[in-house]
């Protein structure tokens, strides 16, 4: 049988007399390296898995940009059905993942839209869902 040891001996002393155990040094490096994944997560770069190589809309999507940036491409885009987003007072939201989003001006695409159904690319985060470029469909 092991022998048990008192807890001081596992007490490391730290600047200003603060003691850390290990388990809290774990805990805060784990903590940082969570944090750390879901900022990388957040802003990760678009991904073009090649499941729309042969559409013939694949270069118009691939160069649809707003004020924000490349919208990147039909893969990273979320097609929002009807009742999911509105238009009031010349401004648009969307409602994703149960919650109903302001469109920034900025993040409107301007140019007619080709694929003919509406489209969003959010950009979800640790301070959470923000829209990178939003496409309005026909609403009929």
């Amino acid at each position: 049988m092991k022998e048990l040891r008192p807890a001081s001996r596992f007490v490391v002393p730290v600047e200003k007399g603060v003691a850390e155990t290990g388990r809290m040094k774990f805990l805060g490096v784990a903590v940082a390296l969570i944090i750390s994944a879901t900022l990388v997560a957040g802003s990760a770069t678009a991904r073009d898995d090649g499941r729309y190589a042969n559409s013939p809309l694949k270069p118009w999507f691939d160069s649809l940009r707003s004020a924000k940036g490349l919208c990147c491409s039909d893969a990273d885009g979320s097609v929002v059905s009807d009742v999911d987003w509105d238009s009031k007072d010349g401004h648009y939201r969307v409602r994703l993942d149960g919650q109903w989003i302001d469109v920034p001006d900025d993040a409107v695409i301007t140019v007619p839209n080709r694929a003919g159904r509406t489209m969003v690319w959010p950009v979800k985060g640790a301070t959470g869902i923000s829209i990178r470029c939003f496409l309005p469909g026909s609403m009929i």
